[in-house]
C-alpha cells in the first residue's frame, strides 16, 4: 500500500472527504501533501505553493457545498490539492502536459473551477462579481470564497474589489493566505504591516484567548460570535500600532490564524459561514510546508523542476561546455554591464526579479533594482516618472502580463515620447503555463502604439546589442522582446554594439521564396533552409529585428526579388509581423502571395514549446514540409500547363 493510499484512495470528490470524521483530516492532509510531492518530483509544475495551502484546501472543500458555494483561487498555481480533490485525482499525471489537465484552475475542464486563473490579483473582483450575482438572484445561502496571497494582495485590482466589497455587503469570504513570499519573497508597507499583526504578541494573545472563549461557549449561546467579534474589534484597535486596514474597507477581519491546522480551520470556517458580508480571514502559512528542502529555499522550490521526492535534491540536466545560456541570463549579465557603464540606468520588476535574472544586477547594485510587487501598472507608471526626470529605467515585464499595464504604456509613456526600455520577458509560448501565460499578443498590441520602437533579438548577441542601443535611445520608448529558456550561442558574450534603428538583416538571399522572420523563430527557418537546401530548394531569409519601424528597404527587397512571401514570428498572426508586411505590400502596390505562420486568432492551451510551436505551424519539420508542398504544388502546375 502506497503511503498515501490510505485515505486519498477512497476520495475522488469533497462527497468523499465529507465522509471522513474532523480527526482523520490530518492524516488526509499528510497523505495528498506526499502524493504532491511524488507528483511534482517526476512532472514538474508548482511545488511550494501546493505544499503551502494542503490544510487550508481541505478544510474549505470539508465546510462547503462546493460546486454551487463557489471558490476562486488568486492565480491559480496552488491549487492542485484543489484538483485532486475534485475528480482529477486520476489523471493528476497529465498535469501541464500537452492535451493533458491544465496547471490552473479552468472553468472547461471542471464544475469546481468557478473561474479561470493565472495572473494575479483576479480573485477578490471575480468572487464580489458571483456574490452580488447571488444576491440578486436571490441565492442567499450560496458562499462565495477567494484565496489571495499577501504578494497577490499588491495588486491594484485586489483593492479595487475590496473597496467594492466592502460598500456592497456581500456575502463573500476573502482568505488572505499570508507565507511573505510570492516568488521571490515580498517587498513594500503592506508586508511590513501584515507582519506587524502576526508579530503582536499582547494582541495574539489576547486574541487566542477570545477565540478560546468562544469555542467553550458557542454550544450554549447564539449571539456568542457577534459578541466575542466586538471584543476583538476593540483589542484591535487598542493593542495593534496601526488601525486595521481591512476593517477600514468595511471587511470584518479575523486572524491571523495557523494557516497548518485543519481541525481549526474547520471550526472556524463553519463559524465564519454563519456571518454575513464581507470578512477576510487572515492565515499564516508556510510555502513549501511539510518538504524541509522547499521551506529551506522557497524561490527556487516555487518551480524546481525535476527533483529527488526523498532527498529533495534539484537533478539538473547533464550541463556542458555547449550548451547556450538562457535569455533571461543574458538580459541579467547585460544589465549589469550597462549599469556600471551608465550610473543613470536603473532597473524595474514586478515581482519578478530572480526570475528575469535582475537579481544579477541587485547582487551588486541593490539601490539600482525596484522591485514593485505585483503591480505592472504602476511599474510602468513609476518607470515613466523615472525617465521623465532624467534616469534610464529598464522595466521588465512577462509579456503576457504587460497586458495588463496596456494603458499606462501608451498613456504614460508613449504619449510622452519618455525613454523606458520595456524587456519583455517570455514572449511567444512559453509551454506548461498554458494559455495564461504565453506571450502571444505584445508585437500586435505594441504595434498600435505611436512613439514605440518594437524590436526583437534573434539571438544573445542581438539581444546584448538591442539592449546596448535602447539606453543610448533617448527619443522614446524602446521594446525589446525575447522568449522564455535558452538561446543558440554558446560563445554569447560579444561586445555590444549601436544598432541603426529600423534596419533588419539579410541572414541569405536565394531564390523563388523570401522568409520574413522576427526573434527567436528565425532560428527555425534557418534550420529548416538547411535542410530544403539538401532538396536543392535554396529560399531566402530576412531577419527583420524590428516590427516597428519596420526596414522599408528590406520589404522592397523581397517583393522585387521574390515570389512568395512567407512570415514568421511567435506571436499572433492577428496584427503582428504578418500584418505589417501585407499593409505594406497593399501600400506599395506590390501583389504578391504572402503566407503568414505564427499563433493563430486562438488560444493555445498547455504543452511542451516544441509540442506547440508544431501545433501552431511554425517549428522547423512544419516550415520544411510547407516549402515541399509549395514546391511539389508548384511542378504539379507546370506540368499541367505543359500539356
Amino acid at each position: 500500500m502506497s503511503k498515501f493510499d490510505r485515505l486519498l484512495s477512497k476520495i475522488d470528490y469533497p462527497k468523499d472527504l465529507k465522509a471522513l470524521s474532523e480527526e482523520q483530516l490530518p492524516e488526509l492532509c499528510e497523505e495528498l501533501r506526499n502524493f504532491i510531492i511524488e507528483s511534482v518530483s517526476n512532472n514538474p509544475g508548482h511545488l511550494g505553493a501546493n505544499l503551502g495551502v494542503v490544510e487550508l484546501t481541505v478544510a474549505l472543500h470539508y465546510v462547503f457545498n462546493t460546486p454551487y458555494d463557489k471558490i476562486v483561487w488568486d492565480v491559480g498555481h496552488q491549487a492542485y490539492c484543489h484538483k485532486i480533490l475534485t475528480g482529477r485525482k486520476d489523471k493528476f499525471d497529465t498535469n501541464r502536459k500537452y492535451k493533458g489537465i491544465s496547471g490552473y484552475p479552468k472553468m472547461s475542464e471542471s464544475e469546481y473551477d468557478s473561474f479561470g486563473v493565472g495572473h494575479s490579483s483576479t480573485s477578490i473582483s471575480a468572487a464580489l462579481g458571483m456574490a452580488i450575482s447571488a444576491k440578486y438572484k436571490g441565492m442567499h445561502d450560496r458562499n462565495h470564497i477567494a484565496i489571495i496571497g499577501d504578494g497577490s494582495m499588491t495588486g491594484g485590482i485586489a483593492f479595487e474589489a475590496m473597496n467594492h466589497a466592502g460598500d456592497s455587503n456581500a456575502n463573500i469570504l476573502v482568505i488572505l493566505n499570508d507565507n511573505g513570499i510570492a516568488i521571490d519573497p515580498n517587498t513594500g508597507a503592506l508586508k511590513d504591516y501584515l507582519l506587524d499583526i502576526t508579530t503582536s504578541e499582547k494582541y495574539n494573545k489576547l486574541k487566542d484567548n477570545v477565540w478560546n472563549l468562544l469555542e467553550s461557549l458557542s454550544k450554549y449561546e447564539p449571539n456568542t460570535i457577534k459578541i466575542v467579534q466586538n471584543i476583538q474589534n476593540i483589542v484591535k484597535g487598542t493593542l495593534l500600532k496601526q488601525s486595521n486596514y481591512f476593517e477600514s474597507l468595511k471587511f470584518r477581519y479575523f486572524g491571523p490564524v495557523d494557516g497548518h491546522d485543519v481541525q481549526r480551520l474547520v471550526k472556524l470556517l463553519d463559524d465564519m459561514k454563519k456571518i454575513n458580508g464581507p470578512k477576510l480571514l487572515h492565515l499564516i502559512t508556510v510555502k513549501g510546508k511539510g518538504f524541509e528542502k522547499a521551506e529551506q529555499d522557497q524561490t527556487k522550490f516555487h518551480a524546481p523542476g525535476y527533483f529527488n521526492k526523498d532527498t529533495g535534491d534539484i537533478i539538473e540536466k547533464k550541463e556542458t561546455s555547449n550548451i547556450p545560456p538562457k535569455y533571461q541570463d543574458v538580459f541579467g549579465n547585460t544589465l549589469l554591464e550597462l549599469t556600471k557603464l551608465d550610473n543613470r540606468v536603473v532597473g524595474i520588476t514586478p515581482a519578478m526579479g530572480t526570475s528575469c535574472s535582475m537579481h544579477i544586477v541587485a547582487n551588486e547594485f541593490k539601490d539600482r533594482i525596484f522591485d514593485v510587487g505585483i503591480a505592472e501598472q504602476h511599474a510602468v507608471t513609476f518607470s515613466a516618472g523615472l525617465a521623465a526626470d532624467g534616469l534610464i529605467p529598464v522595466c521588465n515585464i512577462y509579456s503576457s502580463f504587460a497586458q495588463r499595464a496596456y494603458d499606462q504604456i501608451l498613456h504614460d509613456v508613449a504619449l510622452q515620447s519618455l525613454p523606458v526600455i520595456f524587456c519583455l520577458d517570455r514572449s511567444g509560448l512559453v509551454g506548461e503555463d498554458g494559455a495564461t501565460h504565453h506571450g502571444s499578443f505584445d508585437l500586435a498590441f505594441m504595434r498600435s502604439i505611436p512613439n514605440l520602437i518594437i524590436s526583437a533579438p534573434m539571438n544573445e548577441h542581438e539581444l546584448r546589442n538591442l539592449m546596448y542601443s535602447a539606453v543610448n535611445y533617448r527619443e522614446g520608448p524602446f521594446s525589446i522582446r525575447y522568449p522564455r529558456g535558452q538561446g543558440v550561442l554558446v560563445d554569447w558574450h560579444n561586445e555590444a554594439e549601436q544598432i541603426v534603428l529600423g534596419k533588419g538583416r539579410v541572414i541569405n538571399e536565394g531564390n523563388d521564396i523570401v522568409f520574413l522572420t522576427i526573434g527567436h523563430v528565425g532560428n527555425f527557418v534557418v534550420q529548416a533552409i538547411k535542410e530544403l537546401n539538401q532538396c536543392s530548394i535554396f529560399p531566402a531569409h530576412y531577419d527583420m529585428r524590428f516590427l516597428k519601424p519596420i526596414d522599408s528597404d528590406l520589404l522592397h527587397s523581397a517583393f522585387e526579388k521574390y515570389n512568395v512571401i512567407v512570415t514568421v514570428e511567435d506571436g499572433t498572426i492577428v496584427g503582428g509581423l504578418g500584418t505589417e508586411v501585407t499593409e505594406f505590400m497593399v501600400s506599395n502596390l506590390y501583389n504578391k502571395p504572402i503566407i503568414k505562420l505564427g499563433i493563430p486568432d486562438q488560444f493555445i492551451e498547455h504543452g511542451k514549446p516544441e509540442e506547440l510551436y508544431k501545433e501552431c505551424g511554425y517549428d522547423k519539420d512544419s516550415i520544411v514540409k510547407l516549402v515541399l508542398n509549395y514546391k511539389k504544388n508548384q511542378q504539379e502546375q507546370r506540368h499541367h500547363y505543359a500539356k
